[in-house]
């Protein structure tokens, strides 16, 4: 068992890392992924030399790189692929609010 842990950095990094390699398999330029997606090049070149960005730019990217159902698993229930049928309908439903301040 390995334990990988990340700092916020390494993560933004590795995403616009990440992205940047889908936008040159799809042969796009920045200028032209910029003008694809509705954003400045300037705030492209930073998301790919920082990995800062706002969410609602990284969906617009996502859109045009074909990343959107990437984006939507982001938060999902984890479900053990292992669990019978049973045990997944006894599992409680998801919280709408939480307790602690």
């Amino acid at each position: 068992m390995s334990f990988k842990f990340y700092t916020n950095n390494e993560i933004l990094k590795k995403i616009a890392s990440q992205a940047k390699q889908i936008r040159l398999d799809m042969n796009l330029s920045q200028e032209g992924l910029a003008q694809r997606s509705g954003l400045s090049l300037s705030s492209l070149k930073r998301f790919e030399q920082t990995g800062k960005i706002s969410l609602e730019s990284l969906v617009k990217l996502a859109m045009v790189l074909n990343a959107e159902e990437d984006l939507l698993r982001l938060f999902t229930a984890k479900i053990n692929p292992g669990m019978s049928l049973d045990e997944i309908l006894e599992t409680p439903s998801l919280r709408k609010r939480g307790r602690k301040k």
